[in-house]
């Protein structure tokens, strides 16, 4: 897990490139998503936090997104009411 703020757009386009990070997370909400989605875009960037792996996302506590993860949101939603 990476935190937004403390990468230079340098290093942030190189990763990106590489295709290093797939998915960002919001570090107060602990919520997931794809990079491309709205409602992630619109987070503050200090707390934007980045990961390589959705597993990675899991083991660090967070959920899935409600708009870009929606299947995977419900099915997080239903885990969780047993």
């Amino acid at each position: 897990m990476l935190k937004h703020i403390d990468l230079s757009t340098k290093i942030l386009k190189i990763l990106l490139k590489n295709k290093e990070i797939c998915f960002a997370g919001n570090l107060r909400l602990k919520i997931y998503g794809a990079l491309t989605c709205k409602s992630g875009k619109r987070m503050k960037m200090e707390n934007r936090v980045l990961f390589r792996s959705e597993s990675e996302a899991v083991e660090n506590g967070y959920r899935p997104c409600g708009h870009c993860q929606h299947q995977k949101y419900k099915q997080w939603i239903y885990s969780t009411k047993k």
